[in-house]
């Protein structure tokens, strides 16, 4: 029985999500019906806006008639499309979009182009659909906690399914991406969810592993070209993987294990894979490539090749990996390692929209030797080198990351927030704790900052705004996933309630249920076993992640048990304060957002009643 049915049975039967009425605008994207996109944006401060979308570039738009700014692009092939506005050379989100691209830095809105006719692989279908579940674990490489996200297929938790165990599929994000990118960009979920249901798809579990784990380090060290895999490796095999196995019902040999990625993850899939071949036995790299010289890998082709069911590798012949890329690919044939080679020509070079199509031809192959052997019987050799292709060198590496800014930066003297602007004549600092807006002092690099001194502790919404325009700070990885304008979150690890400073801690896990896909149903089951039910009543501009992502309802209730102050408890977001007793045996509290003002305040809030229910 899944958690979340014996959380109803034994608790609430909760309203549907109604929203709140908002007053109508117009829609800030129209996909039109000759496949072109008119896009919209609302701004009577600015005096210059672009919109930079990934089929279409950069590109100036107008004001219109009724005050809009506004431009037509296409026509574009159906699919998802990252973009943003660009206004007065700062770039923003789309502030009505809800759909956002999780990243460590760039801050882009997602378009979604329908098909016309028939559907895309990535579609919201009819279908069964496969549990998310949000899990926080400790790393003793990392001498921390670290995030992960599991997939769990739609039979995981059905009753007659209880004794079943599945394979794993390790499936890695790229650079500066977060473990979410390949559920809310590469839709891993339902692109999966729809090969099973048509039967072309083994049912899997599906690990999500956040890719940079240097960045959880309270001193990363410096490392442009390594991306600390050394780490990664370490904390997947050592950590991610026996939290996994001990958690899920998991199929624990090589023939039952898969790893790949995009991009920094393709890289991170096939060193790790190739590496532990012990471990596993498929392997993927989209749109990405690895080391040459790892040792007892490639001068014995006959036992590596037996012990690989699928070494698949696909690159977009635009991409600027390509030649890079396509050299490995030869590289491999060479050696006698055999390979799948995939390439496409028309999805805008190192994009998502790659990502996604790689996925799908490889799911139908996944756990599935008979047709993973066909495939590799029938590989190709790589494609022939003309000269002209692109070459990953550091000098890309340098344009493509330039130095970072570090915002917002933790110091002992307060929390400085920094924002480069150059341009701009005036940015100011917007926090949900203070009254007025903070000013900001420029330096010579056209460097805005400021130190706040009296809010060290707290966790917070923020925003920037230059010259009036509020903007997401694009340094922090950390968005409110707000119905509007998302925030950015001052998640400081001083908190009394940081992940980092836990140490080795049972946790409970954040759990979403996709089968209404408009409306997923968000919980958390604790370890333990609950007698106590809150409901989490979420604002109106709030979504239901807002009580786990910024609220840190689950880190809160997860330090609180571990230190025996409060007794286990489900948790679930819910819009409203109204709901039906099932179970009088249950206790049942309810916490309402909307009765305090800040985050601040509804986590101090919930604190108080996770204590008092002990």
């Amino acid at each position: 029985m899944k958690p979340f049915s014996f959380a109803i049975s034994m608790a609430i039967c909760f309203c549907a999500l109604t929203g709140c009425e908002q007053e109508k605008t117009q829609p800030s994207t129209v996909c039109n019906d000759d496949g072109t996109v008119t896009f919209y944006y609302d701004n009577p401060n600015a005096t210059d806006v672009q919109v930079d979308v990934q089929f279409a570039g950069r590109n100036p738009m107008e004001r219109n008639e009724e005050g809009l700014w506004t431009v037509t692009l296409g026509p574009a092939a159906p699919d998802m499309y990252p973009y943003c506005f660009v206004v007065d050379g700062i770039s923003v989100m789309d502030p009505q979009n809800p759909q956002y691209f999780p990243n460590e830095g760039f801050k882009n809105s997602l378009l979604e182009i329908p098909a016309k006719t028939g559907s895309l692989a990535h579609d919201i279908k009819d279908v069964p659909h496969g549990q998310i579940e949000y899990i926080h674990y400790y790393s003793r490489s990392l001498g921390g906690t670290n995030n992960a996200i599991v997939y769990l297929p739609p039979s995981y938790y059905d009753k007659g399914s209880s004794a079943e165990q599945y394979p794993v599929f390790y499936l890695i994000s790229g650079t500066t991406d977060t473990e979410e990118v390949y559920y809310k960009v590469g839709r891993m979920n339902y692109i999966l969810d729809n090969l099973v249901a048509e039967g072309k798809a083994r049912e899997m579990i599906i690990v999500l592993p956040y890719g940079n784990p240097l960045k959880l380090l309270p001193t990363p060290p410096q490392d442009p070209m390594g991306f600390g895999m050394d780490v990664f490796g370490k904390d997947l095999v050592n950590d991610l993987m026996p939290y996994v196995e001990s958690h899920y019902r998991t199929i624990n040999d090589a023939d039952h294990r898969a790893i790949g990625g995009f991009s920094r993850g393709g890289n991170q899939g096939l060193s790790c894979g190739l590496m532990n071949l012990d471990k596993f036995s498929y392997l993927c790299s989209y749109s990405s490539f690895t080391s040459t010289s790892l040792p007892d890998v490639y001068d014995n082709a006959a036992d590596t090749n037996s012990r690989i069911h699928l070494f698949w590798l696909g690159v977009g012949t635009d991409d600027f990996l390509y030649g890079t890329a396509r050299d490995y690919m030869e590289f491999l044939d060479k050696k006698g390692i055999r390979s799948v080679k995939e390439y496409t020509h028309d999805k805008f070079g190192h994009t998502w929209m790659n990502a996604k199509y790689f996925l799908d031809k490889t799911f139908r192959l996944l756990f599935n030797p008979e047709a993973s052997e066909e495939a590799m019987r029938n590989a190709q050799p790589a494609l022939a080198a003309t000269g002209k292709e692109q070459a990953f060198t550091p000098g890309v590496m340098a344009r493509l990351f330039p130095r970072p800014i570090i915002s917002p930066d933790f110091g002992t003297e307060g929390i400085t927030f920094r924002m480069k602007a150059p341009d701009a004549r005036e940015v100011l600092l917007q926090t949900e704790l203070d009254a007025k807006p903070l000013a900001m002092q420029k330096d010579e690099e056209g460097v805005w900052s400021v130190t706040l001194t009296n809010h060290s502790n707290d966790v917070f919404k923020y925003c920037f705004l230059v010259d009036g325009t509020q903007v997401a700070d694009p340094s922090n990885m950390y968005l409110s996933p707000d119905r509007g304008f998302k925030y950015s979150v001052c998640n400081n690890p001083a908190n009394p309630y940081s992940l980092a400073t836990m140490g080795d801690i049972a946790h409970g896990k954040v759990c979403y249920d996709l089968n209404d896909s408009s409306h997923p149903a968000t919980y958390y089951p604790p370890t333990g076993s609950p007698a106590v039910l809150i409901r989490l009543v979420y604002g109106a501009d709030d979504t239901s992640e807002s009580w786990f992502k910024v609220g840190g309802a689950e880190a809160i209730a997860d330090k609180l048990l571990a230190e025996g102050r409060t007794q286990p408890c489900i948790m679930v977001a819910d819009a409203s304060a109204k709901g039906k007793r099932k179970n009088a045996d249950m206790k049942v509290y309810t916490l309402k957002a909307s009765d305090y003002r800040s985050w601040p305040e509804r986590r101090k809030a919930l604190e108080q009643l996770l204590l008092k229910i002990k």
